[in-house]
């Protein structure tokens, strides 16, 4: 019976408690930036030399014939990481 008594009266204080705490007024705010920042932009800004939407298709078809004749710009690597070890496993101890 006693252990019913406390079971009860810290449900209570429990209830009380959480009515009394206050709304954060930022709640769902990063879930609304990061809609915002998916939306897409209405009035995009594009490259002076870059494609753009409605052009004819002639740039692409001059990137295709240096293609086909080879004569593309050879493909340079970049590297990820600083080159300091981090100490990572590689193998077995």
């Amino acid at each position: 019976m006693r252990s019913r008594i406390k079971w009860i009266a810290a449900g209570a204080a429990m209830a009380v408690t959480a009515a009394c705490t206050p709304v954060d007024r930022g709640f769902g705010e990063a879930y609304r930036y990061d809609m915002a920042v998916q939306t897409i932009d209405p009035e995009p800004v594009y490259d002076e030399d870059g494609a753009k939407p409605g052009d004819n298709g002639e740039k692409a078809a001059k990137a295709t014939e240096r293609y086909r004749k080879g004569q593309t710009k050879p493909v340079q690597r970049e590297s990820a990481t600083s080159g300091v070890n981090s100490g990572g496993g590689s193998g077995p101890n």
